[in-house]
């Protein structure tokens, strides 16, 4: 029996379908895919390990995920981990499995890694909609966030390879395929480009979707994808985080508010039935009162339906996690109130 727990986001989710279908045959095994988006995540990771210690007493417990990569010595320190893979190692979990090891930590500098994991998977269990990996690593520093030292520089999937796994599922009988990636806009040579292609060499894909998409990446050709390629999904969801222009300076973002409206707005107009999500980040550090409610006026104003909002959490090691904290319990409530936003769209 092998076991593969996912935690954080959807290129965890297409990494752990291909470690089932690459350990399927292996007894006794629990892989924990780990996130290190924030320290809370970290916490609720080594939460989780200790459960599944308890509840398979006999079975090895191998961690390995963002939060593996970033501090491999917390989890090695945990008795209930048997073995400690990096995301590089992760491609090779096989062989770290197949051979007695003498460290019980194998983790590598990822920025000298500038590869991926090849394997193409045949599906996704008890799901209707498959993710597509198309790149991996950021370039971008955003002083929140710790991801491009978990997953290392951009690098991306040669574009037959996405092709060959886009067709795999379809005869799988997969109808939704959504491309994913860390940074998935920063596909090289272009996005806008491989969406064109995609859709010009699988013209009978019924429906291409899209995870979180950077709302400074988003051009002209891929609007007028949009509006003329019916059988692109018309939701759209943008990693805008803030809806204030100093708080996005200081996250080091790529875009300003008016920038999120308009390409809402153009997105519209190209397919009147594009409806749009966002993720938020609640209680930055040095976030005013007024500030925040320029992000509570932006999603009215672009008309953003859907919200995936986080209070901010200290993530160690970031810039941002230096600079003057907005009070826990002013981030909750923040995050409350904007989520409360979500439901009178719907009235």
């Amino acid at each position: 029996m092998v076991e593969v727990v996912t935690l954080g986001c959807r290129i965890n989710s297409y990494e752990s379908e291909v470690l089932k279908e690459k350990l399927a045959a292996v007894d006794d095994l629990i892989v924990v895919n780990t996130c290190a988006v924030t320290g809370e995540a970290e916490r609720q990771c080594r939460q989780t390990i200790r459960r599944l210690r308890r509840e398979h007493p006999g079975a090895r417990i191998v961690v390995t995920g963002c939060a593996a990569q970033i501090a491999p010595r917390k989890f090695a320190q945990m008795e209930e981990v048997d073995l400690v893979l990096g995301n590089k190692e992760k491609a090779e979990i096989e062989k770290y499995l197949e051979t007695p090891l003498t460290e019980k930590t194998i983790v590598g500098d990822i920025f000298d890694y500038d590869g991926y994991d090849k394997y193409l998977i045949t599906g996704f269990e008890g799901r209707h909609r498959a993710f597509v990996q198309i790149q991996q690593g950021c370039n971008h520093r955003c002083t929140y966030c710790i991801v491009p030292y978990a997953r290392g520089a951009n690098r991306s999937v040669p574009e037959p390879e996405i092709i060959a796994q886009i067709r795999k599922l379809l005869a799988e009988g997969f109808a939704e395929i959504c491309l994913t990636g860390v940074d998935a806009c920063s596909y090289q040579p272009s996005f806008s480009g491989l969406v064109r292609h995609i859709l010009e060499q699988i013209p009978e894909l019924p429906s291409l979707q899209f995870g979180s998409l950077d709302p400074a990446a988003i051009d002209d050709d891929f609007v007028e994808l949009v509006q003329n390629c019916k059988n692109i999904c018309p939701h759209f969801h943008f990693s805008t985080q803030s809806g204030d222009n100093m708080i996005l300076k200081r996250m080091k973002r790529r875009h300003t508010r008016e920038d999120v409206i308009g390409l809402c707005r153009k997105l519209r107009r190209a397919r009147p039935d594009a409806t749009f999500g966002s993720d938020f980040i609640c209680g930055f550090p040095t976030e005013t009162d007024e500030q925040f409610q320029n992000t509570v006026r932006l999603v009215q104003e672009a008309g953003i339906e859907k919200l995936h909002v986080f209070p901010y959490s200290e993530r160690p090691g970031t810039p941002a996690a230096l600079m003057p904290q907005v009070p826990v319990e002013i981030r909750r409530e923040r995050a409350r109130i904007l989520r409360a936003q979500e439901d009178c769209s719907d009235e």
